[in-house]
């Protein structure tokens, strides 16, 4: 299978993924419920989120909107290079650009985002959030730490 098929799946996956889970947590749970799945540490509750990460800028739908669309362009524009810069820096973005997107149809359909996942001594956050930073990681990785080993 090529890197671009590859990336294709994984693209599809973490959205359809992360969509699916977040619309069974909409249809079996209400909001703020919470339910013990390894208590005091984990739980799923149920959480429409607002705002970004931590909350932070809470109601600003328009700049979320604005920002998924123009970072999703610039994914799409820059597709060529990133898939010629290394497999770190690929696979990172596309998991960056699905966890984008699938946070974005949430604003789109919802006005907020479904969040489920909860540690209790972090905020709630979803597939997409893990995505989301797990791809901005592989790319920083690649980018600062792998390019000085190679030197």
């Amino acid at each position: 299978m090529s890197g671009r098929v590859q990336a294709a799946v994984s693209f599809l996956g973490i959205l359809l993924i992360d969509q699916l889970v977040k619309y069974y947590v909409e249809q079996t749970m209400l909001p703020g419920e919470s339910i013990p799945v390894a208590a005091p540490f984990f739980h799923i509750t149920f959480v429409l989120n607002p705002g970004a990460a931590f909350g932070i800028f809470r109601d600003q739908q328009w700049l979320f909107l604005a920002t998924a669309l123009a970072f999703f362009a610039v994914f799409a524009a820059f597709y060529e290079r990133l898939y010629r810069s290394g497999s770190l820096i690929h696979f990172g973005s596309v998991a960056l650009a699905a966890g984008a997107v699938s946070n974005l149809i949430d604003r789109i359909r919802l006005g907020h985002v479904v969040d489920f996942f909860d540690f209790r001594i972090w905020p709630v956050f979803n597939i997409a959030d893990i995505a989301i930073v797990l791809g901005t990681a592989a790319v920083l990785w690649a980018l600062f730490v792998q390019k000085k080993e190679i030197r």
